[in-house]
């Protein structure tokens, strides 16, 4: 559930294909997101999901996997 949720906003914020959006796609490299995009995918994560993502993990969220488990820890 989470990651259908993830694979949604990711592909909306990004503008890519949603079959792009795998557990195993890096955010910045495979999907072509930049530190803006970033920041906004982050917002939408803290809004759907009502968690707060904490500044020194944003660093550690490379891939979509990574998004879905930090999610999914919170919860």
């Amino acid at each position: 559930m989470t990651f259908d949720k993830v694979k949604t906003l990711i592909s909306q914020q990004l503008k890519v294909p949603a079959d792009k959006v795998t557990l195993d796609a890096r955010l910045v490299e495979d999907l072509g997101a930049d530190s803006a995009n970033v920041m906004v995918l982050i917002m939408e994560v803290e809004d759907q999901f009502g968690i707060m993502v904490e500044d020194d993990a944003i660093m550690t969220l490379k891939t979509v996997q990574d998004v879905v488990g930090y999610i999914d820890s919170k919860m």
